[in-house]
C-alpha cells in the first residue's frame, strides 16, 4: 500500500480511536467501537470498511454481530509505534472518572499482547538489570533470559524462533517515554502473568494491576517492587 494511502487511514480521529481501543487484543463489535468513539453505528461502519479494506483490521461475522480486531501483531506494532511518537494526549481528562482511568492505564496496561505502562517498563528494566535481556542493538534475550523463562514461567518452544515475529523487540511506551518489552517474549510474559493471576485486568479495558501474589512472585523472581507503594514501579 502506498505510504500516503496508509497514512490517510490513521489521519482521522474516529479511526485512530478504533485502532487504539483494539490494542487490548480483543475482538470488538461494531456497536462497541461506535460507542467508544462517540459516533453513530452507520458512521462507524464506514470507517471500519476503510480499515478492513486497508488491511489494518480483520473482521468476522456471527449472526447479526460484526466482530473487529487488529489484523495481527504487525498492525499492533505500527499502531504502538505511532502512538509512542505522538505521546500522551495533551488535553486533561474532563471528569474524575476519566482521570482515574487514565491513571490506571499509566500504571499498567496491555499493549496488544504485552505489558506496558510503569508496570511493563519496570519489568523490562528489572530483566535488563538481571542480565536476562540485553539492549545493545535493540532487545535480545540472553541465554540466562531464555533459561529464566523456562524455569520461572514454564515456557517451552514459544521462544525458539521460527516465526517472522522477533522474540524480543523494544516498544516505545507512550506514557513513560521509554521502552518496554514486546515481541514473542513480551507476549509470553504477559500471558503467563495473567494465567497465574499475578496480574489481573481492571474491568473490561486495557488497564491491569499486579495481585498480592504477583507482587510477591515478581519480587522473588526479578527483585522488582510492583506493589504501587512509595518507590515502586507500578
Amino acid at each position: 500500500m502506498p505510504l500516503a494511502r496508509l497514512a490517510a487511514l490513521f489521519a482521522d480521529r474516529t479511526r485512530a480511536t478504533f485502532l487504539l481501543a483494539l490494542l487490548d487484543g480483543r475482538a470488538w463489535t461494531l456497536g462497541e467501537l461506535a460507542r467508544q468513539a462517540g459516533v453513530a453505528p452507520s458512521t462507524a461502519s464506514e470507517h471500519v470498511d476503510l480499515l478492513v479494506a486497508g488491511g489494518l483490521l480483520a473482521q468476522e461475522r456471527q449472526g447479526r454481530h460484526r466482530y473487529l480486531r487488529l489484523a495481527g501483531a504487525h498492525t499492533a506494532q505500527l499502531v504502538e509505534d505511532l502512538a509512542g511518537y505522538g505521546g500522551p494526549p495533551v488535553a486533561r481528562p474532563a471528569t474524575l472518572r476519566a482521570s482515574a482511568a487514565a491513571a490506571a492505564l499509566a500504571r499498567g496496561r496491555t499493549c496488544y499482547d504485552h505489558l506496558a505502562g510503569r508496570l511493563g517498563v519496570g519489568l523490562t528494566d528489572a530483566m535488563i538489570g538481571r542480565g536476562l535481556l540485553q539492549r545493545d542493538t535493540g532487545f535480545a534475550l540472553t541465554p540466562d533470559g531464555v533459561r529464566w523463562f523456562a524455569e520461572s514461567l514454564d515456557v517451552g518452544d514459544e521462544l525458539r524462533g521460527g516465526s517472522r515475529r522477533p522474540v524480543a523487540r523494544p516498544c516505545l511506551d507512550w506514557t513513560e517515554r521509554r521502552h518496554h518489552l514486546a515481541g514473542t517474549g513480551g507476549a509470553v510474559l504477559c500471558d503467563r502473568l495473567l494465567a497465574r493471576r499475578w496480574v489481573e485486568r481492571i474491568g473490561s479495558g486495557r488497564a491491569v494491576r499486579p495481585t498480592p501474589d504477583g507482587v510477591r512472585a515478581l519480587r522473588e523472581l526479578l527483585g522488582v517492587d510492583v506493589s504501587g507503594g512509595p518507590g515502586a514501579v507500578a
